[in-house]
């Protein structure tokens, strides 16, 4: 069984900056993707940015772009995202995931929950404005 645990979460002032942490571990597998969603208060899981693992690309919700980046550290197994110019409105628990099945390598990155196997447990990222 494939585990993600996050860390890295907290309370931040407007415009502050914090760096999240997801670490992938458990029995061998394979990885097409991972990515990062966050449930705000009220509102449905989205998401905020998504990996390809092999190549390195990314791509971002529009309402992070620019502020927020992914990376991710093949040998740890751990992909991070740098949150930077935070807004009260990015107030949420960030969760991150995995997109393991068995993809066409040049397959499009998904970016809806559903398409994501493996989910980590959530860390709350709060923002005083």
């Amino acid at each position: 069984q494939v585990q993600l645990v996050e860390s890295g979460g907290g309370l931040v002032q407007a415009g502050g900056s914090l760096r999240l942490s997801c670490a992938a571990s458990g029995r061998p597998f394979s990885t097409f993707a991972m990515g990062w969603f966050r449930r705000a208060p009220g509102k449905e899981r989205d998401v905020v940015g998504v990996i390809r693992w092999s190549t390195g690309y990314t791509y971002y919700a529009d309402s992070v772009k620019g502020r927020f980046t992914i990376s991710r550290d093949n040998a740890k197994n751990t992909v991070y995202l740098q949150m930077n110019s935070l807004k009260a409105e990015d107030t949420a628990v960030y969760y991150c995931a995995l997109d393991g099945r068995p993809r066409n390598p040049l397959s499009a990155l998904r970016t809806t929950p559903n398409e994501y196997d493996v989910w980590g447990q959530g860390t709350q990222v709060t923002v005083s404005s």
